[in-house]
């Protein structure tokens, strides 16, 4: 009953955050205690002056590698963490969050045995998945899922990677992949922006997953990428 009562205030404490993003710019006041001191703090991500001018762009995201001088090159992996929109753990009602263990076993046990019924999908634009990728990974960019009279081939090429049938002006949903989209970071909002496009559309909550900590994460796991050909 414990364990059933905090997964319902987990569910509750999501929907709050999705509501509560901009408490990542204001902070969170709290009285933290010392013994028999009480201290107030404020919680706050560290954006000093100088990371203000720090652009996203690939370059910038995955240009860095620093640690202790003493620890192999091979071991050490540190990003940006100024940048960005802290994204809620639940970005739609429905939705299931997955951490990288889950994203392996989809690979495994769902993609390369059923690729006709699963897609791994990398929802940024395609100058950040020209650097890396997941393995396996096709790229949809968020901005292409919707349709677009000048970019119809864009749109067309969405529709048959997720195998969307369109049935005059409708969708046909019936035998639509299960996809798992992903993008740089907790902070990156492009895939959360995709999943919002294809919900709008009609696409089955039960057929979206969402990676949250994207590539970042994956990379810190100490995963393998792969630069597209």
């Amino acid at each position: 009953m414990r364990g059933f009562l905090l997964f319902i205030s987990l569910i509750g404490l999501s929907a709050f955050a999705s509501n509560a993003t901009s408490l990542q710019y204001s902070g969170v006041q709290v009285t933290h205690q010392h013994s028999s001191v009480s201290e107030s703090i404020l919680i706050e991500r560290a954006r000093g002056k100088e990371c203000m001018d720090v652009h996203i762009n690939p370059e910038t995201i995955y240009g860095g590698n620093l640690a202790a001088q003493e620890v192999p090159a091979t071991c050490k992996k540190t990003f940006v963490t100024t940048v960005g929109k802290i994204q809620p753990m639940s970005i739609a009602k429905g939705i299931l969050t997955v951490g990288e263990i889950e994203v392996l076993d989809f690979i495994k046990n769902r993609l390369m045995k059923e690729p006709n019924k699963y897609v791994l999908v990398d929802s940024r634009r395609p100058n950040w998945f020209e650097v890396s990728t997941i393995p396996g990974a096709v790229n949809i960019p968020y901005d292409e899922m919707s349709y677009d009279k000048d970019f119809e081939e864009d749109f067309a090429r969405m529709l048959k990677l997720l195998n969307i049938k369109k049935v005059g002006d409708k969708f046909d949903f019936s035998e639509v992949k299960t996809a798992l989209l992903f993008c740089n970071a907790s902070w990156c909002g492009q895939s959360p922006q995709a999943i919002k496009i294809l919900l709008a559309m009609g696409y089955p909550k039960e057929k979206l997953l969402w990676f949250r900590g994207g590539l970042q994460d994956w990379v810190l796991s100490g995963f393998n990428v792969v630069k597209p050909k």
